[in-house]
């Protein structure tokens, strides 16, 4: 079946159809259908239509009057919907046949098969939800943590919209401080003079550090980050991620070069989900497979976020940890963590070239709280409150792109005192804050978002 065209908003007269719920065996499958011919497909496959957001035991038919399956059925009329459309959901038994049976059987009567997230992008233009909402949603079901789930919803409920409109208020009364002081020259309001004008600009400032704060730790909570271990072999990267995870991950033995392959496990520290990737030992390689081994640890360096350079505190020399430090690839942090204490008496301090060292036993457990927290340091990451919500990175760009043209603005206003300019610059600013919610996003955008959600959502 052909798409039907697109109005103004980008919505089609299509009713689309896709199973809502995990692809497999399951108790209960949900099968749901929005859009204009929601009625007929309901009377036709129902027998008649639902009372309105009640759940009804029936029977699901076929063509021939036959039944498909029994299950309940929901109806939804438009707008109270999720997609802002009349909305039929059908709980049949979980069977990959009995939901394709359905699917097909719906498509008959007149449906097509929905795209990724073409219901949450009907709610979004329907202005059911906006677009840090619907990306909430995909958030929501994504996450790997309780606490990024509870920020999820904070961000579904319109958390982060709120304070991302918030800050856009307070860029557009300043903008039309400026407009009005361009709309009446005879006042001749001076804007250097203007301390009202200067207020206003050191609380927008602010605002936007705290937003900023909040999107930067709500991509953490979503997207999670990447540390590497890396070392010499017989460091005690291995020991190191067991005593991380808290279970034997990894292969641990006296054999220098043991770990030949990436061995990943993911952790969570106060919320923050961490994978860790342990790799083989740094060194000349002794034969082909270690050579790969040493190859794909360097590649590893090359995408961290982070990395934690394993050295025995015993044995390791300032040579040695020099020489490491040359495989860690420019602007990436590192943290040097001497390993093995409880074999030494001696307590090394920060090596020349690195900024910060933690000292730990992975055999004991010695130092490894001091390692959980100097990392979440590092990461820049603090424990969720109850505030907190999920952010994307094209949350944090948009974000950026605003600042730069308040910034800009400032600048102009500390310069020439252009009026004209500083008007333009602030509406640059409530565009690039109007990207995060959808109220000004292009299609090319948008299909981009919602390609990634999941087919039914």
């Amino acid at each position: 079946m052909e798409h039907q065209p697109q109005n103004a908003r980008g919505l089609t007269s299509d009713t689309i159809v896709a199973c809502a719920s995990a692809p497999g065996r399951g108790g209960v499958a949900v099968v749901r259908v929005s859009g204009g011919l929601v009625p007929d497909i309901a009377t036709a496959m129902l027998g008649e239509l639902p009372a309105p957001r009640y759940a009804t035991l029936r029977n699901f038919l076929a063509a021939d009057a036959g039944t498909i399956d029994n299950g309940l059925a929901l109806y939804f009329p438009a707008p109270h919907s999720f997609t802002g459309e009349d909305v039929l959901e059908l709980h049949a038994h979980g069977s990959p046949v009995v939901t394709a049976m359905l699917v097909q059987r719906i498509c008959e009567l007149g449906a097509r098969v929905a795209q990724a997230g073409e219901f949450s992008s009907r709610a979004f233009l329907h202005d059911k939800i906006d677009l840090a909402q619907a990306e909430a949603i995909a958030d929501l079901i994504d996450s790997s943590s309780r606490t990024a789930a509870r920020a999820a919803q904070r961000s579904l409920q319109g958390q982060f919209s709120t304070i991302v409109h918030e800050l856009n208020q307070q860029v557009t009364a300043l903008r039309v401080h400026v407009e009005a002081a361009l709309d009446f020259p005879e006042e001749e309001i001076d804007f250097l003079d203007d301390a009202s004008l200067r207020d206003r600009l050191h609380q927008v400032a602010a605002a936007f550090d705290a937003v900023d704060r909040t999107v930067r730790q709500g991509c953490l909570l979503r997207d999670g980050v990447t540390v590497v271990l890396a070392g010499r072999p017989n460091a005690g990267k291995s020991s190191l991620l067991n005593a991380l995870a808290g279970y034997a991950a990894a292969i641990v033995t006296d054999i220098a070069g043991t770990t030949r392959d990436l061995v990943r496990e993911q952790i969570e520290l106060d919320g923050l989900t961490v994978n860790i990737i342990d790799t083989a030992g740094l060194r000349g390689a002794a034969d082909a497979v270690e050579a790969e081994g040493v190859r794909r640890a360097q590649e590893q360096l090359q995408q961290a976020d982070h990395a934690l350079l394993i050295v025995d505190a015993a044995t390791s020399d300032s040579a040695t940890i020099r020489a490491l430090q040359q495989e860690i690839p420019a602007g990436l942090g590192y943290t040097l963590v001497y390993n093995k204490i409880d074999l030494t008496t001696a307590v090394p301090g920060v090596a020349e070239g690195s900024t910060s060292c933690v000292h730990v036993s992975a055999l004991t457990g010695a130092g490894m709280d001091a390692l959980r927290s100097h990392l979440q340091q590092q990461l820049g990451y603090q424990p969720a409150g109850e505030d907190a919500v999920t952010a994307r990175r094209r949350h944090l760009e948009s974000l950026r792109k605003a600042r730069r043209h308040f910034d800009a603005a400032c600048r102009i206003l500390a310069g020439a005192a252009a009026g004209e300019l500083v008007a333009d610059e602030l509406l640059q600013v409530q565009n690039a804050l109007a990207e995060i919610t959808g109220q000004f996003s292009s299609d090319d955008l948008l299909g981009e978002i919602f390609a990634s959600f999941c087919i039914g959502k």
